[in-house]
């Protein structure tokens, strides 16, 4: 959780940076953005709501040559309405672009696109059908998200991906209905659910889900279910105890931990010396209660004769 870190220190490593990014959406990131470009899918990226930079910097990291990437967010400015103002007053306060700059930077050469404004600007700013790749992650009001998602459609190419965050949470009930109604009205195509995101398409999910349950039948770390919806196919994923974020790159601010000095082997344990006995014992006398004492001695006597 994001406020159990520091928004003040520069991060060293991807875990570092506030924000609500799960291991199970970083690897669900990392396999859908790796399957696109290894099969030479090309197109720009996209993300509205940045907050302080964790999923733009695992975005920025699979921007290939010749793609743009563009992030929108209000960063604590105007916000279009009353409603959305006290929504970023209540959860965002502490946002500005000054601090998503410097993590983003902390991680990357040069920045995206940054555009400072409410996500509605963002069908003005970038060209329809020219996308890859978007992530809606912005207001969690039902008229905004709805109007993300419609900008989202004009945005993709036929087969690009979109996430939709938040969209089961008590909290965000405005994202579950818009989310859902695109997915019954609207035509978007669910590929598979995670704990907090909807990953779907207005393409054919059917190659990129075959492809997705392989991988995830692999592994013992994602719990995996399959449901059937208003004939949608809904690919189920939870993260397991003790689900591990895949690899990233540290951030140029990392120190490697100091290498600590060789244990010194442990000395051959050495067996006690054993103690001689006693020659009371030895000879078997002195212990002997005194009659019987005198009468052995006596023997003892006689047979050295």
């Amino acid at each position: 959780m994001a406020i159990a870190q520091s928004i003040d220190k520069n991060p060293a490593e991807l875990k570092d940076v506030p924000g609500w990014f799960p291991p199970l959406d970083q690897l669900l990131f990392t396999w859908f953005l790796e399957r696109q470009e290894k099969g030479g899918f090309r197109g720009d990226l996209v993300e509205l709501g940045v907050y302080m930079g964790k999923s733009a910097i695992l975005l920025g990291q699979h921007r290939q040559d010749d793609e743009e990437f563009t992030v929108c967010d209000l960063f604590g400015g105007e916000a279009p309405d009353g409603a959305n103002q006290a929504e970023t007053a209540k959860s965002y306060s502490s946002l500005t672009r000054q601090a998503f700059e410097r993590n983003y930077l902390s991680f990357h050469d040069t920045l995206p696109r940054v555009l400072e404004a409410p996500s509605s600007v963002i069908s003005a700013e970038v060209k329809p059908g020219t996308c890859r790749f978007v992530h809606i992650d912005a207001s969690h009001l039902y008229e905004h998200v709805r109007d993300d998602i419609g900008a989202a459609r004009d945005l993709l190419l036929p087969e690009g991906i979109v996430v939709l965050d938040d969209f089961r949470s008590e909290h965000t009930p405005g994202v579950s209905v818009a989310t859902w109604e695109a997915v019954l009205n609207r035509g978007l195509r669910p590929i598979c659910l995670s704990t907090q995101k909807l990953y779907g398409t207005w393409g054919d999910p059917e190659p990129v889900q075959e492809e997705l349950l392989a991988m995830l039948e692999e592994r013992t770390d994602i719990g995996l279910s399959v449901q059937d919806a208003a004939g949608h196919r809904l690919v189920r994923t939870r993260a397991n105890k003790g689900m591990q974020a895949p690899p990233f790159p540290h951030s140029r601010h990392y120190t490697p931990p100091e290498p600590q000095p060789p244990t010194a082997p442990a000395p051959p344990s050495v067996p006690a010396p054993r103690r001689p006995r006693s020659r009371a014992r030895r000879i078997g006398v002195d212990l002997m209660p005194p009659i019987l004492t005198r009468t052995v001695r006596r023997a003892l006597a006689n047979r050295s004769r």
